[in-house]
């Protein structure tokens, strides 16, 4: 893994092709990377026909047009005294005189001339020409209606507007304003006229005329946000919120954005920590361990983390812990014994749930708050209420000796490992099942907030990211992180969700992208993580 510094070129990831990853939020990672390098992605400069027709260093960006797009951008925001001395200093209108005109003739209603004008600009597509004048008689005859005129509305309707429609159901449309009568509610006259102010419609025409006649609203912030916006992708350890991106430089995250330092360590328990987990609210932790006890962390507001309540009670190890989604209450399950409910401000347990026979291997709750689930030993899955009561179970191979058990956002799916290498997918309604198979043994699993994707751990050390909307598809494979003896788990992380974060047996931390990898050092004892963003 080669090491790569701070100052590495902003556009590292490449985007693919597949349709795998369209819903993750930082870009897309895939398997193999798209063909080419990121310098075909750039803009080619243009030969340019004289040193004062563009300005920029790459000969790229027309002085007129960039004038004239200022212009827009400082009558749009109101500077109207700026917008003209620009205009005048620089020898470069905004419009033409005949376009100002014809905008002109638009705002005053004066449809005939409008027509006139509009085909004195010179449009070279007849369709638009059509199209526009189809508007622009449209809001006449609209007016025509509005004022009582219906004779000359009809006769717009007839010699102006039919000649030029190819659509027949708008013309019976416009036909029927004619005979709704004005005091129905919903479908008078006047109701129809104001569907479309006259700035709207000049709003329509400049959406429908060409950009170099009338430049679009806003076309300045638009072109800004896109250069934002490609910085963003292009930011390899991209991990801070838009509103840190400033104007002033460009943006580029260093790799001290992904976590690559000991703030603190937690050692309040007495054997092996086996699982932790952050409330929804990132308000707490809460961790399990071989000790046969579960502690609830709370995290003050400079982040530092400190013990709230030891949770003592289970007779065996503890292996797993779920929050419920309001983060007021807790669940841990002891490995193969029960799953005990607790109140998070208090530390009280408020229920036991157990079964004579099987004992409890996982546990979740659902997404609204009112029932959990959770696998047992004899390999099904059982649904509770809060007190306890048992709703519904799932007899047959649902489940393993594994403590990973996902429920979807909408709460109509559960996920559990059934087989050594593959992944149940139930609809509890339906009956439905789907499975995710792999070729190795699934260790274990993490399902994403949006409930769209799924990484897998592997035996052979490999992290499969999987697109679960539909039918299931792997979309990125994943290595590095180093697993021999331990259950090595994965999650998604940082901005929204927009990085993979793996333990490891080496105690190394890295952070890969689809052209390197970055190790960014960690602790000498005990389990590391892994970060990829993806």
């Amino acid at each position: 893994m080669g090491g790569v510094e701070d100052e590495e070129p902003a556009l590292k990831r490449m985007k693919v092709s597949s349709k795998g990853l369209g819903g993750l939020s930082n870009g897309s990672c895939s398997v193999e990377p798209v063909g080419g390098s990121s310098s075909d992605l750039m803009a080619r400069p243009l030969s340019s026909e004289g040193d004062g027709e563009v300005v920029g260093s790459r000969g790229v960006i027309k002085r007129e047009e960039f004038v004239r797009i200022i212009t827009k951008a400082l009558y749009s925001l109101g500077y109207k005294k700026s917008g003209a001395r620009l205009e005048e200093e620089s020898g470069i209108p905004l419009h033409s005189t005949v376009v100002n005109l014809f905008m002109q003739q638009i705002l005053d209603g004066h449809w005939d001339e409008s027509i006139v004008t509009l085909n004195k600009i010179g449009l070279a597509d007849e369709n638009v020409l059509r199209a526009a004048s189809f508007l622009i008689l449209e809001q006449k005859f609209f007016e025509l209606l509005d004022g009582e005129k219906v004779m000359d509305a009809l006769k717009t309707l007839r010699t102006e507007i039919t000649p030029l429609s190819t659509d027949s159901s708008r013309i019976r449309q416009l036909s029927s304003c004619m005979l709704s009568p004005c005091g129905q509610v919903g479908s008078s006259k006047r109701d129809i006229v104001q569907v479309r102010t006259r700035s709207k419609l000049l709003e329509e025409l400049q959406n429908l005329l060409p950009p170099t006649v009338l430049i679009p609203e806003k076309r300045l912030e638009h072109l800004v946000e896109q250069a934002l916006i490609l910085q963003r992708e292009a930011c390899m350890f991209h991990n801070s919120l838009d509103r840190e991106m400033s104007l002033y430089s460009d943006h580029h995250c260093g790799k001290t954005q992904i976590p690559s330092r000991t703030l603190q360590i937690l050692e309040a328990h007495d054997d092996e920590v086996w699982y932790v987990q952050f409330s929804h609210n990132g308000k707490y932790l809460a961790s399990a361990s071989n000790d046969r006890s579960a502690i609830i962390w709370e995290v003050d507001m400079n982040g530092g983390v400190s013990m709230k309540h030891k949770l003592s009670g289970h007779l065996k190890s503890v292996s797993s812990v779920s929050w419920s989604p309001n983060d007021q209450e807790l669940l841990t399950c002891g490995v193969e014994e029960a799953v005990r409910r607790w109140d998070v401000s208090t530390g009280k347990c408020l229920q036991v749930y157990e079964k004579n026979g099987p004992g409890l291997v996982s546990c979740a709750w659902f997404p609204s708050g009112k029932y959990i689930l959770s696998g047992l030993s004899d390999k099904s899955i059982c649904m509770w209420d809060l007190d306890g009561k048992e709703v519904d179970s799932w007899k047959g191979q649902r489940t393993l000796k594994i403590s990973d058990l996902e429920i979807t956002g909408d709460g109509e799916h559960f996920l559990s490992i059934c087989k050594d290498n593959a992944i149940l997918f139930f609809n509890k309604e339906t009956k439905e099942e789907r499975f995710i198979e792999e070729e190795q043994t699934i260790t274990s699993f993490s399902l994403s907030k949006d409930s769209r994707f799924l990484l897998a751990n592997l035996l052979n050390q490999e992290i499969h990211l999987w697109n679960i909307e539909g039918d299931p598809k792997l979309v990125g494979k994943y290595r590095s992180h180093k697993r021999s003896r331990f259950i090595v788990r994965s999650c998604f992380g940082g901005l929204k969700q927009s990085f993979i974060a793996s333990g490891s047996e080496d105690s190394q931390y890295v952070a890969v992208g689809l052209h390197m990898a970055q190790e960014l050092g960690g602790s000498s004892r005990g389990i590391a993580w892994s970060f990829w963003s993806c």
